[in-house]
């Protein structure tokens, strides 16, 4: 029996339980805010619809409710405004789940914890400083939004079908990520060479602009917020992936933030690399041959995450 709480029953938290409830990866979703009444809310409305959809029990609870959790997953603090950037809310996150932290580890020690809420990669580095938890049970979501909205834009370039595009995001979750184009695949063919490979020469497509996708993949999530204010459904099914992965007992990799060890020169920050997940967590990492310049690319990536994190009170 599957038991997932999620602390902030905003937008995101929401989505993510009503999105659960349909996958059917739970037998219980617990939803835990400062905001009772909204918690109670969303509850109720995503309990009374499960008749059609799956068996499972959502109610509003609290830290103590959360004992017995396989998953606890992580979306409260203050969202992200238009205009503004994903590290300039990070004192104020980190403030606020400086206070989660022991309430909740205190109860659910067991769990694997799955960190949503922005700036993802210094909330995830704060939360392996301060719970006291193994690292593979600390995951950030880190670009695997990115990624999936790389998917999406790659497919639409070449219309073809998602499940055929092999390609990742790297880096932080924010304006310093990048793509590793020499890793980037449609069926094993480099997407560079995709369109040349083709022997059905009436088939048209646009040449691929590099900089385009990078610039679309990284300046999606402002420009949703610019046009409706919140970004809710793609992440909801980005973390429910994460969640089918730990609870299906079958290891798959993607790109979650965790914390580094060296590997490719980067030490002491959280960032989206390969991770192999699986029922044990994000229990090792996979080293992809990255090119010397993608490897530059990670290291700024990371010096421009360590560099806020200086000025911060984790």
């Amino acid at each position: 029996m599957n038991k997932i709480t999620i602390i902030g029953a905003g937008n995101v938290g929401s989505t993510i339980a009503y999105t659960l409830s349909i996958m059917g990866l739970a037998k219980d979703i617990v939803l835990i805010d400062i905001n009772n009444d909204l918690a109670l809310g969303e509850a109720l409305d995503i309990r009374q619809g499960t008749p059609f959809s799956s068996n499972c029990t959502i109610w509003a609870g609290s830290y103590e409710d959360a004992k017995d959790s396989n998953i606890v997953i992580l979306t409260s603090g203050v969202a992200r405004k238009p205009g503004q950037s994903r590290l300039e809310l990070a004192q104020t996150n980190v403030n606020i789940t400086n206070t989660i932290i022991p309430q909740i580890t205190k109860y659910a020690p067991e769990a694997i914890y799955i960190i949503v809420a922005n700036p993802v990669d210094i909330l995830t580095y704060q939360f392996c400083k301060r719970a006291g938890l193994p690292e593979n049970r600390i995951i950030g979501s880190g670009t695997i939004l990115d990624t999936a909205r790389l998917k999406s834009r790659l497919s639409q370039y070449y219309n073809i079908s998602q499940n055929n595009v092999h390609a990742y995001v790297f880096g932080e979750h924010g304006d310093s990520s990048f793509i590793p184009w020499s890793l980037a695949n449609i069926s094993n063919v480099p997407v560079s060479e995709y369109h040349s490979m083709m022997t059905n020469e009436t088939d048209d497509y646009p040449e691929l602009d590099l900089n385009e996708v990078e610039q679309y993949v990284r300046k999606s999530g402002a420009r949703v917020i610019a046009r409706k204010g919140a970004t809710f459904y793609a992440v909801a099914v980005s973390v429910c992936h994460i969640c089918k992965c730990l609870l299906n007992g079958m290891d798959t990799t993607m790109t979650v933030s965790t914390m580094m060890h060296g590997e490719y020169g980067v030490d002491d920050v959280c960032l989206s690399v390969l991770n192999v997940v699986g029922s044990e967590g994000a229990h090792s990492k996979l080293l992809a041959p990255l090119t010397d310049a993608e490897i530059a690319l990670l290291r700024r990536s990371a010096n421009m995450l360590k560099d806020v994190i200086k000025n911060l009170e984790i």
